[in-house]
């Protein structure tokens, strides 16, 4: 089992960027990990999501403007926001995959953080 918990969410204009972390009672090496959102009305959208050997891969949406990392060493999964809209505004969650599984959707990830709300004014 492994718990993750997101910090870093709040409240920014538009242009602005904001940096979410995600920290993990677990081991995280040997797990691929992602970044989903889902906003109101809306289904949760897997955002970036990062391989057990550090390929980083961004929905079109995401695709320029963030970037995912993560440090091993620390358990912790990053995502970087620059140039937030109105549209980026949700709940964002981090998630991981179970042991050396890909996590190429949603439906790949095992484990789920509580989540951290993202608001963006115009």
């Amino acid at each position: 089992q492994v718990q993750l918990r997101e910090l870093g969410g709040g409240s920014v204009q538009a242009g602005g960027s904001l940096k979410l972390s995600c920290v993990a009672s677990g081991y995280i090496a040997n797990k691929c990990m992602g970044w989903h959102r889902q906003a109101p009305g809306k289904e949760r959208e897997l955002v970036s999501h990062i391989s057990i050997d550090g390929t980083a891969n961004y929905s079109d949406s995401a695709k320029g403007r963030f970037i995912i990392s993560r440090d091993n060493g620390q358990r912790t999964l990053y995502l970087h926001m620059n140039d937030l809209q109105p549209e980026d505004t949700a709940v964002y969650y981090c998630a991981a995959a179970g042991p050396w599984a890909g996590c190429a959707a949603t439906s790949d990830f095992n484990y789920w953080g509580q989540g951290t709300q993202v608001t963006v004014s115009s």
